[in-house]
């Protein structure tokens, strides 16, 4: 059995919460539409902050927006506006606020023409997590051709807050790379 207190990744110290986010969901592939979406909100929503800040909020933002059901936030209006900006449970910013509710707008247009936002995100390193081999965490870039051209087509679409750091992020976070350092016991978990 691998030691899991000196063989993880040195970016999630011991905050309970950074280790049980590394731990148990960064890095594993993400396949499902919804949870994707969720996912590049949340990034968004760090454009700026920790993310322990996010991981922080992620429960009372979850119950905010309605468990991030794109369907039913791609219905919101000026009142679901007002009241979020309201909501201490989350970043009260009305610029991320109105992109996640636009980007909810889009993911479902999106999905009501036939495209799979899974498999759209996914084509970007050609449906197949990249693996990557730092020993050290801080060898990673913080993006690549593959997040420069996610980032370019989200914003083509009219997405918000999702620069190629932050679609290297998703990436990262969703196991779309396999950024885990070597010495790491989850490089080989979520292979």
């Amino acid at each position: 059995m691998t030691d899991r207190t000196s063989g993880r990744c040195g970016w999630c110290g011991t905050d309970p919460l950074y280790v049980a986010y590394h731990d148990t969901e960064w890095g594993v592939p993400e396949y499902d539409a919804r949870a994707l979406w969720e996912k590049l909100v949340l990034d968004g929503f760090q454009a700026g902050l920790a993310w322990i800040t996010i991981l922080r909020k992620r429960e009372g933002m979850r119950d905010a927006f309605d468990g991030f059901d794109p369907e039913i936030v791609a219905r919101y209006g000026e009142a679901d506006r007002t009241r979020l900006l309201a909501d201490p449970r989350i970043i009260r910013s009305a610029a991320k606020i109105d992109a996640a509710i636009n980007g909810a707008r889009i993911w479902v247009d999106m999905r009501d023409r036939g495209e799979d936002f899974s498999a759209w995100l996914w084509s970007f390193v050609d449906g197949e997590p990249v693996q990557n081999a730092w020993s050290d965490y801080h060898q990673a870039p913080t993006q690549t051709p593959q997040s420069q051209a996610m980032s370019k087509a989200l914003k083509a679409r009219g997405f918000k807050f999702c620069g190629p750091v932050i679609a290297y992020a998703l990436m990262q976070a969703v196991g779309m790379v396999n950024d885990h350092q070597t010495s790491c016991f989850r490089r080989e978990e979520v292979r």
